[in-house]
């Protein structure tokens, strides 16, 4: 690390808040809703605008398991997906942390860092940089949804470590 840390605090993830990043995939009054299921299922439908059709691209269903970093974490890292967005629900009980910067050319100072709870999922749009899943409290597994089809579709920054989140 360097000399010159500056600690970025995470904050909630709402839907406000991270609209130029992606969407929030969430179970909640302000989702579009409806009883199906003769009323026995609440339907929360299209919650997020999955993109992953540039260069014959098709959808990818996986799942990460992701280990919890120690805390202060340094940020290394961040990546982006041009040809399609990324979906990531989790699957358990444990809040994770997400890294995001805007689309476009990268700009270390937009970097932003969202505290998710564990019922919270996203979906980054095409090119949002963000940092690998970082999953807090224990072994997270993570529902991915991503792009697969031709053309390389992950773009890498290494960082200096000089941006740390603050422990949550």
């Amino acid at each position: 690390m360097t000399d010159n840390i500056k600690i970025l605090t995470p904050q909630p993830l709402t839907k406000d808040a991270f609209t130029v990043f992606g969407d929030v995939i969430e179970a909640n009054s302000e989702a579009n809703n409806f009883a199906i299921n003769d009323g026995f299922t609440q339907r929360y439908h299209d919650l997020a605008k999955i993109d992953v059709n540039d260069n014959n691209g098709h959808p990818l269903i996986n799942i990460f398991r992701s280990t919890p970093l120690v805390q202060p974490i340094a940020i290394k890292m961040m990546e982006r997906h041009p040809k399609g967005s990324q979906a990531f629900i989790p699957m358990g009980t444990n809040n994770y942390l997400v890294v995001v910067a805007p689309a476009g050319e990268f700009d270390v100072n937009s970097i932003k860092v969202f505290i998710a709870k564990s019922h919270q999922g996203v979906n980054y749009h095409k090119g949002t940089w963000h940092h690998f899943c970082l999953a807090l409290g224990g072994e997270s597994d993570f529902l991915v949804v991503d792009r697969g089809g031709e053309g390389d579709n992950c773009d890498v920054l290494e960082l200096d470590g000089s941006l740390v989140i603050a422990n949550s």
